[in-house]
C-alpha cells in the first residue's frame, strides 16, 4: 500500500456467522471507489460495474476489531486485502440484538498522513448468532436459484447483461423465492428464526450489490459468502468448485446441534456439491431442493444423477410452489 496516494481507503465488511463462543468476522481494506448504486443510465451502470472490481486493495494493513463490550482483537489484511477473524471468545451471547446479530466495529489500527480514511476510521459489521429456537438452517446459492442470472446461456451472454447492465433493485428475483424463504425461516411454529446462509460462487466485489437485492426483494436476512475474483476468460481458469464446498462445511462444523436444508439449482455445480456433502453428512441434510435450469443437456445429467438417489430427499422444481408443497409434506414449514 502507497500512503502517498490521496485516494479515501475504507473497510468494506462481509456480514458473516458465529457462535455464543466463536467468532467468525471477515471484510476487505481497500480504497472508496465512491460507487453509487442507486445511479440509472447505462454509462453510470457501466462505470460502476468497472469499479467495482477494478479494486485497490490495502494490503498488510493492522486493523483492530472492537466488540460492543469494549474488547479488541487484532488482525490484518492479506495480500488481497481480506481479514478474518475465526477464534473462540466468551461471553457472547449478552452483546447479541434482538436481530440475533453480534454487532461490531473495525478500524485501522494507525493513520496515513496522506490518506483520508472513511467515516472517521470507524466501519460497522455484523456476525449472525443463530436462535436457540432454530430448528434446522438453509444454504442456498445465489445464482439462478433466487436471482435470474443466465449462467447456462451460450457464452455467459446473460451473466454479463444481467450484472453489469441491471442496478440491484431491478434485478428479478425467481418468483415465490422470497416468500419460501420467509417460511422457511418461520418453519412449521412459525417462531423458529431458522437461519438462511447464502453461499455463491459469485466474488465478493458483489457483495453489496447482493446485500441491496436481498434486502429489496424482502430475503430474509443472513450472512452471505462469497469468493475470490476469478477470471472466466482467463486461459487456466477451472470453476471453482470447492470454495463453495469449504463454506458450507464449515457451517456444519459451526452448528453441530442444527441439520439443514440445501437450495441450489441444475445448471451449474451445485448437484455435485451437494450429493457430495449429503453423502459424508446424510444425517445432517434434511433435503435438497434444486430449481431446473432451461438447458436439455444439463437436465438429462442432473435428473439421471438422480434417478435412484435415496441418501436424502432431493426434489427438482420448476417453481417456489413445489418446493412449498414438499416442504409441508415433510414438516419444514
Amino acid at each position: 500500500m502507497s500512503i502517498f496516494k490521496k485516494d479515501p481507503i475504507q473497510i468494506i465488511t462481509f456480514r458473516s456467522y458465529g457462535t455464543q463462543n466463536h467468532l467468525y468476522a471477515k471484510g476487505r481494506a481497500l480504497e472508496d471507489e465512491n460507487i453509487d448504486l442507486s445511479k440509472k443510465g447505462f454509462f453510470n451502470l457501466l462505470w460502476n460495474t468497472y469499479k467495482r472490481f477494478e479494486t485497490d486493495l490495502i494490503t498488510d494493513a493492522q486493523l483492530i476489531l472492537t466488540l460492543p463490550d469494549g474488547r479488541k482483537i487484532e488482525t490484518e489484511t492479506d495480500s488481497q486485502g481480506y481479514f478474518l477473524i475465526d477464534q473462540a471468545i466468551e461471553n457472547i451471547l449478552p452483546l447479541i440484538d434482538k436481530n440475533g446479530c453480534l454487532q461490531y466495529e473495525i478500524s485501522f489500527a494507525e493513520t496515513f498522513p496522506k490518506r483520508k480514511i472513511q467515516s472517521e476510521n470507524r466501519f460497522k459489521g455484523e456476525v449472525f448468532i443463530p436462535s436457540e429456537t432454530a430448528k434446522f438452517g438453509v444454504i442456498s446459492d445465489v445464482d439462478d436459484t433466487i436471482m435470474h442470472t443466465g449462467l447456462t446461456s451460450r457464452f455467459k451472454w446473460k451473466v454479463i447483461k444481467n450484472t453489469i447492465f441491471k442496478r440491484a433493485e431491478k434485478r428479478v428475483p425467481l418468483e415465490g423465492a422470497a416468500d419460501f424463504y420467509q417460511m422457511l425461516k418461520k418453519g412449521k411454529s412459525a417462531d423458529e428464526s431458522n437461519p438462511i446462509f447464502y453461499v455463491s460462487h459469485g466474488p465478493w466485489n458483489l457483495y453489496r450489490y447482493l446485500e441491496v437485492f436481498l434486502e429489496t426483494n424482502n430475503f430474509p436476512k443472513g450472512p452471505i459468502l462469497l469468493r475470490d475474483f476469478v477470471n472466466p476468460f482467463a486461459k487456466k481458469y477451472k470453476p471453482e468448485k470447492p470454495q463453495k464446498q469449504k463454506e458450507i462445511i464449515n457451517i456444519l462444523k459451526t452448528y453441530p446441534q442444527l441439520n439443514f436444508i440445501l437450495i441450489g439449482d441444475s445448471g451449474e455445480h451445485d448437484p455435485d456439491i451437494y450429493t457430495e456433502i449429503a453423502e459424508a453428512h446424510p444425517e445432517r441434510i434434511l433435503a435438497i431442493y434444486l430449481r431446473n435450469v432451461k438447458h436439455k443437456k444439463k437436465m438429462i445429467r442432473v435428473k439421471g444423477l438422480f434417478k435412484d438417489y435415496e441418501t436424502v430427499p432431493v426434489l427438482l422444481v420448476e417453481d417456489s410452489e413445489a418446493a412449498i408443497m414438499h416442504a409441508k409434506e415433510m414438516g419444514f414449514i
